[in-house]
């Protein structure tokens, strides 16, 4: 039986370029493709059909030349048999290849760089999210590609709460995380919370980019998270149309929810070099990593991003944006595609369970910590 290869599905991307081989022993030459209309490169997902009994070498020969290649050492390719469970195999990077093995025990496999959440599994929770009591669900708006722009509300206390994530679609752990979030919010555990505060949440603030299989763009090539400062409907309509809505309620507090290709840990990233920084804002901040810090073995406070210089901040981001616009206290928080080593898990690394689950003790240290903010 001859060996396929496929991307051709929601978030695939992979382009072939050669497959050799006969008997037992196979070799497939892959390349990852461009976000269209933009250089960004970094995710794959695809599919291997004809695998029983072959003992296939994969290579993606671009990676070297990807988005972010000081990601590679150290990262472990995400395979699975059943599009449940996504274990780590051995990885290689080396002159520039990115290289793993598989041996068909069955005749299917599916590869990616992290384990996807594509629009069908964003369609059936905002369904199921939506149906529960107390969710308000509304469309803000639509994408370049005309898909809907989801958004759910819950609770009715007077602090604002936005989360959303998605803003880079090949960052899925993000809506991993949203979806441990929005099974909390909609459970008892959450009254306390909802008492203080009406909480906005969009799952995924680029569906357009999901289904192309973008790591970093939307369908026009645009980065979201640099069109804070001014969305435009040409550009950016995911931006403007959220942004609408917030300039609308308001934000106390906001959880922009991303993945970080080279550093094995989670962590936060504040809004120091804004214009408006004022200590009170910074300590409730830095009290939010530390409680969580506290509160779960899988986030950490030593490794993270180098903080901006006071009136050096970027108002295209999102956190910055909406600091200085709100006075909100704004975070961006960051998980792994390779493991958060102070907490390994040699099997599954970090994954989408795993980001669940922080997506919960977010919120449970949030729910302390909000009324004093």
């Amino acid at each position: 039986m001859t060996l396929e290869l496929n991307a051709a599905f929601d978030g695939g991307n992979i382009r072939v370029v050669a497959i050799e081989g006969s008997g037992d022993d196979w070799t497939c030459d892959l390349e990852i493709v461009r976000d269209h209309q933009s250089d960004f490169f970094q995710w794959f997902y695809f599919r291997a059909a004809g695998l029983r009994g072959k003992r296939v070498t994969f290579r993606i020969l671009n990676a070297g030349q990807s988005a972010y290649p000081f990601g590679w050492p150290g990262y472990r390719t995400r395979v699975s048999t059943d599009l449940d469970q996504w274990r780590m195999i051995d990885t290689r990077f080396d002159g520039g290849v990115l290289a793993f093995d598989w041996t068909g025990q069955g005749d299917l496999a599916w590869f990616a760089y992290f384990a996807p959440y594509t629009m069908e599994m964003h369609a059936r929770l905002v369904a199921r999210i939506a149906a529960r009591p107390g969710v308000t669900h509304r469309q803000l708006g639509t994408t370049l590609d005309g898909q809907a722009i989801d958004y759910l509300r819950v609770g009715r206390g007077p602090r604002q709460v936005w989360l959303y994530a998605r803003q880079h679609p090949g960052e899925s752990m993000a809506e991993w995380w949203m979806e441990g979030a929005l099974e909390w919010l909609t459970s008892p555990a959450a009254i306390p919370l909802l008492r203080d505060a009406t909480v906005h949440v969009v799952p995924n603030m680029n569906p357009d980019g999901t289904r192309r299989g973008h790591l970093r763009t939307n369908a026009a090539g645009v980065n979201l998270n640099r069109e804070w400062h001014a969305p435009s409907a040409e550009r950016s309509p995911e931006v403007l149309c959220v942004l609408r809505e917030m300039d609308a309620t308001g934000v106390t507090f906001a959880i922009d929810v991303h993945g970080d290709e080279a550093i094995a840990a989670n962590f936060i990233a504040g809004f120091e070099g804004i214009p408006s920084w004022n200590e009170a804002r910074g300590a409730a901040f830095t009290e939010f990593g530390r409680r969580l810090a506290a509160h779960t073995p899988d986030f950490q406070t030593a490794l993270g991003y180098d903080k901006a210089a006071p009136g050096t901040a970027n108002l295209s981001m999102s956190t910055n944006q909406l600091a200085e616009r709100f006075g909100a206290v704004s975070v961006t928080l960051e998980m792994p595609f390779k493991d958060h080593d102070a907490h390994p898990d040699p099997e599954f690394g970090w994954s989408g369970e795993r980001s669940k689950a922080l997506g919960v003790a977010c919120l449970e240290v949030l729910a302390e910590l909000l009324p004093t903010i």
